[in-house]
């Protein structure tokens, strides 16, 4: 599935550059709702992410694509990949800058680990 995002100046810190909080919240938000399409009627939280590294900055009016892909299914829970790309609005280059495997686990309504929804 694929999501894109416009960096606008409300996203930056004081030097202008993508707050890498607001990279992580819309990893979460494109994810999340992968995830709740692909398991209808099942309830999900985030456990976890595998790593958070930045490769490259992005800047005020930069428009990312995040590609976001099932790579495993356990009893309950749930993993994706997720690829974010920055795309050149001048050249159309696409170049990847971040990328991370998050975890959701499927809960019931108390809470507690219930198994997938099938």
């Amino acid at each position: 599935m694929e999501n894109y995002k416009l960096v606008l100046p409300e996203h930056l810190n004081h030097h202008g550059f993508l707050f890498g909080g607001n990279l992580l919240k819309w990893i979460d938000e494109v994810s999340y709702i992968a995830v709740t399409l692909d398991y209808p009627g099942c309830n999900f939280v985030t456990v976890a992410m595998d790593q958070v590294i930045f490769k490259k900055s992005i800047r005020k009016g930069t428009i990312l694509c995040f590609d976001t892909s099932r790579k495993r299914e356990g009893n309950t829970s749930v993993e994706y990949l997720v690829k974010v790309f920055k795309d050149s609005i001048a050249t159309g280059v696409r170049e990847m800058v971040f990328s991370t495997y998050i975890t959701f686990v499927c809960l019931d309504e108390n809470g507690r680990k219930k198994p997938l929804c099938t």
